[in-house]
């Protein structure tokens, strides 16, 4: 598809979703590893990640917006030679359209309680010693929405993304390069449970194939990406509305990151545990 033909598309999506929300959650929240990792780096690095979401719901279907800032160690340096670390900024936005809602007929089938089609854009700027990432990518596909309690989607989508990095240790500047359009299998997930006190399953996981060579003429590879936590409800106990304060544990499994293979990129493969806090407004 048409890079002119997604955006069309997607500004059909966001004039869609242009309505007055019937329901909303704002958050924030801070979460710190010492096991990320970066391609062609190869070190553990330590990260504080500081999130803002807003998540909300309208007649025919429902919004996300997130946005990480990303605060590396100096393991992963924001130039070359230097001792501070890199800062990143990575946003995503995703909406879904609720076809029953939008035709009035029941789409329910099986575990399935509703279909829908999604669509977004992520984008990141990163300052780092070597890449200096700008991604910009839209997202296009259709969605089953599962009958779990909280939520369950998964997302087939079509991914047109580009790239223009600099490389700090060359000083070369790439022209922004149009990667091979590529599928992606997405599921994201909040499942509340009790095990005597309030908890949530939360997370996404995505399974990205191949998206042709890169902008230096090498291979890429499927990536696979896990996030997932387990997230105490803290409100009742300080005498705050429920899901207001949640602390928890974190995991991420991020196999060839970006679509670098491990075979080629030491450290584009990161197992990271995470302690994560969030407040919910």
């Amino acid at each position: 598809m048409k890079t002119s033909a997604c955006f069309a598309l997607l500004a059909a999506f966001c004039t869609t979703a242009a309505h007055a929300a019937d329901w909303s959650d704002t958050s924030l929240s801070w979460r710190y590893g010492t096991k990320f990792s970066e391609p062609y780096n190869g070190e553990d690095i330590n990260k504080h990640v500081i999130n803002f979401s807003n998540v909300s719901g309208y007649k025919y279907g429902k919004n996300f917006f997130s946005v990480d800032f990303l605060l590396s160690d100096s393991h992963d340096p924001s130039a070359v030679g230097a001792s501070s670390g890199a800062h990143e900024a990575y946003a995503l936005y995703r909406h879904t359209l609720d076809l029953g809602k939008v035709t009035g007929a029941n789409l329910a089938f099986g575990p399935v309680r509703g279909v829908g089609v999604t669509g977004g854009f992520d984008v990141n700027s990163k300052t780092d010693a070597g890449y200096n990432s700008k991604k910009r990518m839209l997202v296009l596909g259709p969605t089953l929405m599962f009958d779990v309690p909280g939520f369950l989607d998964v997302s087939l989508l079509a991914l047109r993304e580009s790239n223009a990095p600099f490389n700090g240790f060359t000083s070369i500047s790439t022209p922004r390069y149009t990667y091979k359009t590529h599928a992606m299998l997405t599921a994201a997930w909040g499942i509340p449970f009790t095990l005597g006190v309030p908890l949530s399953f939360e997370g996404f996981a995505n399974y990205i194939g191949t998206k042709g060579r890169n902008e230096f003429g090498g291979p890429t590879a499927v990536e696979i990406n896990v996030d997932m936590q387990v997230m105490y409800d803290l409100s009742p106990a300080i005498g705050a509305a429920k899901n207001t304060l949640k602390v928890g544990l974190e995991y991420q499994y991020w196999k060839n990151k970006f679509g670098n293979p491990e075979s080629v990129a030491p450290g584009a493969t990161a197992k990271t545990p995470m302690v994560r806090a969030e407040y919910h407004f």
